[in-house]
């Protein structure tokens, strides 16, 4: 039972530590009204760490579709092969792993009455190191000129272990990558 009140206590902590807040910045001296046209800029998505368990040719294909289709809805649009875009794109999928600590307390009732007297039972404490993993995925924008970030954001979250259908994970991927640039361009 002790076990159950703790693994209930460690989910409940994990599903408030998922946000959706969403960290950015950018260059506030640039011009973002003229930026045009986009690309990637090779390797589209970098992975960090390497991890094969990680990297997947789906996984990069559904953010490279998601992006697209927001940059699109933005106004950018994929330069022709070989003219230079106004901006370059790259993505990054970071997985890492973190740990929490977790103190469950269990036992210590007291009783009394008003005449006085009171008594407690015995106390217990466990205190547990969680591990689990969050993923954040960031979108770069480069100047097509020069290179220099001008354009950052990111979102992390909880990941699961619970293996959805690819139609979940695509749509999780299109809802993470229209969330991170909802305040494209920054006003």
């Amino acid at each position: 039972m002790l076990r159950c009140i703790a693994v209930v206590c460690v989910a409940l902590l994990l599903a408030a530590c998922q946000t959706d807040r969403v960290n950015r910045d950018f260059d506030a001296k640039r011009d973002f009204g003229g930026y045009r046209s986009w690309a990637w800029k090779e390797p589209g998505l970098q992975y960090q760490p390497n991890d094969p368990r990680i990297k997947s040719d789906l996984t990069e294909q559904r953010i490279r579709q998601a992006v697209s289709e927001q940059l699109d809805q933005r106004g950018l649009r994929m330069s022709a092969p070989g003219t230079k875009a106004d901006v370059q794109v790259q993505a990054w999928l970071v997985v890492e792993t973190r740990q929490q600590m977790v103190t469950t307390n269990y036992g210590g009732g007291y009783w009394g009455n008003p005449w006085g007297g009171y008594w407690g039972g015995p106390i217990g404490t466990e205190t547990r190191n969680v591990d689990y993993r969050v993923s954040t995925l960031q979108i770069d924008m480069l100047d097509g000129k020069d290179g220099k970030l001008v354009w950052r954001a990111s979102s992390e979250q909880v990941m699961n272990d619970t293996s959805d259908n690819p139609a979940a994970r695509e749509l999780a991927l299109r809802q993470t990558v229209q969330k991170i640039l909802q305040q494209y361009p920054p006003r």
